[in-house]
């Protein structure tokens, strides 16, 4: 029998509902920038290509310059050479300014062979054939240095005021002794300042003789020689081993040569003062005892009569213009051009075997064997 009870059917409970959470938003990464593309690289290229074919175009210029100037006068080319003003004075004529500075040697610049004998050269060529060009001013501001280098400039100043029938001027700047007077003296006027160091007429040759230490330390040369005097001043000799006859003979060589740099010095005074009329300063009588390699001030040079005027640039400037007959003038330099070539040489240049000292002064590089008109000043 059923009961009448109506059945109760038990019934799980629904599982609690949970509301559904919002996922978090991921934003994606942003995409790989593209890789820049530099232009400072290409920048560099452009400007080192131009420079590239304007040195190339500027060197096939010089080129065509020196064969021209080679069949015209017969000489080997040169270095071409920019005319540079240096003061404008809105004139139709110029005034070429010479510097010579430093030790004065022969040995080259650079690679191209080019020595200040050249440049000093080329430059009083330059302005010989330039008819504008109505004088010359040589800034000169040396000790001096090569007995031959000296000579050689100085006969290109000697050329230069007969051939071209300019004068030409020099001003001295803080020292100008010895070689560095050698090249003054042919100039027509001379300008030396008051406190110029000038003077120092001579020669020297200079050796050293170190056998002394090579016997301390158990070192014996050996030689082979051709002939008794063939190794004439070498340092390795003892003294018993140095023949009087070499002292005689390196000393009438120093004699010769100082003879020279007198009869220079005479001839290039004489020369001047006639062609001045008389207005430039005479050589001392005495001149000749000042001539043992004594330095001089500039003020001593004007009374012994070694320069002309006492003065400055300024004063030379105004001389220049006096000899030449003119009334103003631009003044003009003339300067080696800018070479990329030459620039790419600098970076290739290296000497592992050299070791070089600054000591913040420039000391001349005597070599044994050679002579020198060097001040004593620098010897020292």
């Amino acid at each position: 029998m059923e009961d009448d009870v109506p059945h109760v059917q038990s019934q799980t409970p629904p599982p609690p509902i949970i509301p559904a959470t919002t996922p978090p938003l991921i934003t994606p990464p942003p995409p790989p920038r593209p890789p820049r593309k530099g232009s400072g690289w290409m920048k560099v290229a452009v400007v080192l290509g131009i420079l590239l074919l304007l040195s190339v175009l500027s060197n096939l210029g010089h080129l065509v310059h020196s064969v021209t100037v080679t069949a015209k006068a017969g000489r080997q080319p040169r270095a071409h050479l920019e005319e540079v003003t240096y003061e404008n004075n809105h004139s139709k004529n110029k005034i070429a300014l010479l510097d010579i500075t430093g030790i004065i040697t022969s040995e080259a610049w650079d690679r191209s062979g080019s020595s200040l004998v050249d440049l000093v050269s080329d430059q009083l060529r330059r302005a010989g054939e330039d008819d504008s060009v109505k004088a010359v001013i040589l800034r000169v501001d040396s000790p001096g240095g090569e007995v031959l280098a000296s000579d050689e400039i100085y006969r290109a100043i000697a050329d230069f005021q007969k051939d071209y029938k300019k004068p030409a001027v020099a001003s001295m700047g803080g020292l100008a002794a010895s070689g560095g007077y050698y090249v003054s003296a042919p100039c027509q006027w001379i300008v030396a300042n008051e406190l110029t160091i000038t003077g120092s007429i001579g020669v020297i040759m200079h050796s050293y003789n170190y056998r002394g230490l090579l016997n301390k330390v158990g070192v014996r040369p050996e030689v082979f020689k051709s002939g008794k005097f063939k190794d004439m001043l070498s340092g390795e000799k003892n003294e018993e081993e140095i023949l009087p006859e070499e002292k005689q003979m390196v000393q009438a060589l120093i004699d010769e040569t100082f003879e020279r740099f007198k009869k220079v010095v005479a001839e290039g005074r004489k020369r001047a003062n006639e062609q001045n009329g008389g207005e430039g300063r005479k050589l001392a009588d005495d001149w000749g005892d000042y001539a043992d390699g004594r330095v001089l001030s500039g003020r001593q040079a004007y009374e012994l009569g070694f320069v002309d005027e006492l003065g400055n640039f300024d004063t030379a400037v105004e001389r220049a213009r006096d000899l030449a007959k003119i009334s103003n003038a631009n003044l003009v330099q003339y300067e080696r051009p800018f070479d990329l070539g030459n620039l790419f040489r600098l970076f290739g240049e290296t000497d592992s075997r050299a070791v070089k000292i600054d000591l913040g002064v420039q000391l001349p590089k005597l070599q044994v064997g050679r002579l020198y008109f060097l001040s004593p000043t620098v010897l020292h």
